[in-house]
């Protein structure tokens, strides 16, 4: 059992809302449960969730041990690039959740793998994560690496940590940037007041660079590469809001309203390039555009 205690600095916002963007990980309903079963009390006393916080309360939430899911493979298709005994490099489609997390238990790219690849996944990150060193988004696409044993997932955890993997995207962006190829180093934290978005110069702000460079212009839009050179949560998302040319369709952290019909961000991870675990030979993998992207392209042409 874990006991969470806030202060609600601005008066007015439902409580459910309030804790749904303060508590890591946790959805609105979940939130709406808990305050249902009277796990949630203000300066004390127990709330409805349309309750509206006021400026000082005092709110605490008793948030029970997470139960454990029990995990199932599922028959999806994978578009896979590269498959050997050690690795799989896939290119996750839009709309798939990485791996299981409360709200998402199913139809999410771990279910697939489990079921492609029987039990030969690596265990290190545990049962929610078999096989996966990293992760994009739900609305990213492209190129993920997956492990198949826990030697060439401390190989590639090792690569990721000293930075040496390739990693390029490529994303349409609002606006014409002024200069062809730029740096942004910006250290990005979890949101002071939005738990559930990244910010940059945030206290204790984990160091994060991402070089870019201009592949064409489309008048009110740019379409760009941007390569990793650290790799923090939501990383090119924050950096190009930042210095306000936000990826087209990420109405996150750009513009609420898209003036195309668009699920999620433009980005896409491109190329991934790594040593290889076992041969130790470098490789190299390149995700082709999804078809909506191609599409929106040729609009903006």
């Amino acid at each position: 059992m874990e006991d969470l205690f806030f202060t609600a600095e601005t008066a007015g916002m439902r409580i459910d809302k309030f804790l749904s963007n303060a508590v890591d990980n946790v959805s609105r309903s979940y939130i709406q449960k808990l305050i249902e079963n009277g796990a949630v009390t203000v300066n004390g006393k127990e709330v409805k969730s349309n309750y509206k916080t006021g400026s000082g309360d005092l709110i605490a939430i008793h948030l029970p041990e997470p139960e454990i899911p029990d995990i199932q493979p599922e028959d999806i298709p994978l578009d896979i690039l590269f498959e050997d005994d050690d690795i799989l490099v896939v290119n996750k489609p839009k709309g798939m959740v990485v791996h299981p997390a409360p709200g998402h238990y199913n139809h999410t790219l771990v279910n697939a793998i489990m079921f492609h690849c029987s039990n030969n996944l690596s265990g290190i990150n545990g049962v929610l994560r078999p096989g996966i060193v990293h992760r994009i988004d739900k609305d990213t696409t492209g190129s993920l690496l997956v492990c198949k044993n826990d030697a060439s997932h401390r190989s590639l955890a090792a690569q990721l940590k000293e930075h040496s993997i390739t990693r390029k995207y490529h994303a349409i962006v609002h606006g014409n940037l002024k200069e062809d190829t730029g740096i942004i180093d910006a250290p990005i934290g979890r949101h002071p007041i939005d738990r559930k978005k990244m910010s940059i110069n945030v206290p204790h702000g984990r160091s994060a660079v991402t070089h870019y460079r201009v592949l064409k212009r489309f008048g009110n839009f740019t379409y760009i590469e941007c390569e990793l050179e650290t790799g923090r949560t939501h990383q090119i998302r924050v950096h190009m809001a930042c210095i306000h040319h936000p990826i087209l369709g990420d109405t996150v952290y750009g513009p609420a309203k898209c003036p195309f019909k668009l699920e999620g961000q433009t980005l896409h991870a491109k190329i991934l390039g790594f040593t290889h675990p076992t041969t130790s030979k470098y490789v190299e993998f390149d995700a082709p555009l999804p078809e909506y992207f191609l599409e929106l392209m040729n609009k903006l042409r």
